[in-house]
């Protein structure tokens, strides 16, 4: 599978981007075990045409982490092609337009998934912004703004017109926000209209291997995004890729699964400071699957998440390696 000149090889998996989770840390981690292409958190572009250092600070990238994609979100179109050529020099391997995030900060504003009340200022959008750059561009989106109006076929056609390169769907309307089941019958369905030449990647409630298999060979997806199923375990893309092409490799051991936390924390720590660093790999400790099992675990966890040193925090971590291999 290739986006503009991209080679994936076949069946890849990609890191969705998502806010205060998708750091420079955690993609390098997720590009070790097996993720195809990552994406930065998303960028505000009204925040980065004013300069705003914590959004420029997010325009980061190394090489080790490429193919890289950075994606970028606003409800105004020169904004957007302005955003668009200053992402460009940051030198991503493409360019990502969110018309997909439904949270009210930025869909009750007209932006992310709000542009599927306004379908002529989002293909307004696409195309300028197509045009103004020189990297491949893509889109992700949901498949309609509520399950009255599931737009999705009939505005894949109208975004591949306007000169994207490839089209994310997240099997859900934006009045689901995250809730019930993510529905891939819509998303196999664009999949499979003639008239669809770009490739198609398919996004939601991929939480397992055997779920990333079933999305490829029922509903055809040139390729799958992963998203919330990687919140502290990084390793998932290693247990998908490993099914996919059927290596027979062992899993993880319990003790190598700490081991690769620890090493976020470390990496966050590093890269951004202590105190924030140690915000940023919270999420991970509070989600992981590993501890999920282990007996009068809570007041641990609490202590996890409430430690403000990161001496405080492997001092926690390290005893746990003694605990008995139940999570996942």
């Amino acid at each position: 599978m290739k986006i503009g000149d991209i080679e994936f090889g076949q069946q890849p998996v990609f890191l969705a981007p998502m806010e205060d989770v998708t750091d420079i840390g955690f993609r390098l981690l997720c590009k070790r075990f097996g993720a195809s292409m990552v994406y930065t958190e998303f960028v505000s572009a009204e925040a980065l045409i004013r300069d705003v250092k914590s959004t420029i600070n997010k325009l980061t990238i190394s090489d080790e982490e490429r193919p890289v994609g950075i994606q970028i979100y606003g409800r105004d179109t020169d904004a957007m092609v302005e955003a668009a050529k200053i992402v460009e020099q940051a030198g991503p391997d493409l360019i990502d337009l969110n018309f997909g995030c439904p949270v009210k900060k930025v869909a009750g504003k007209g932006a992310g998934a709000g542009m599927l009340q306004n379908i002529p200022k989002m293909l307004d959008i696409t195309r300028k912004v197509v045009d103004a750059v020189k990297l491949p561009v893509t889109v992700k989106t949901r498949l309609g703004w509520n399950h009255e109006q599931l737009i999705i076929t009939e505005l894949a056609e109208q975004l591949q017109d306007c000169g994207i390169k490839a089209l994310t769907i997240h099997g859900r309307t934006r009045s689901q926000m995250y809730t019930g089941n993510a529905d891939w019958t819509l998303i196999g369905e664009v999949k499979r209209n003639p008239r669809i030449h770009i490739p198609i990647i398919g996004n939601g409630d991929i939480t397992s291997a055997e779920e990333a298999k079933r999305a490829f060979d029922e509903y055809g997806v040139d390729a799958i995004m992963i998203g919330r199923a990687t919140f502290g375990r990084p390793w998932i893309f290693k247990e998908v890729r490993d099914y996919l092409d059927n290596t027979g490799n062992s899993e993880l051991t319990y003790n190598e699964k700490i081991d690769i936390l620890e090493e976020l924390l470390r990496i966050n720590v590093e890269r951004i400071d202590e105190k924030r660093g140690i915000l940023h790999t919270r999420r991970h400790l509070a989600a992981t699957p590993i501890f999920k099992g282990i007996a009068n675990f809570r007041p641990t966890r609490i202590a996890m998440l409430r430690a403000e040193t990161m001496n405080d925090l492997m001092a926690i971590l390290e005893p746990l390696h003694q605990a008995p291999e139940i999570g996942g």
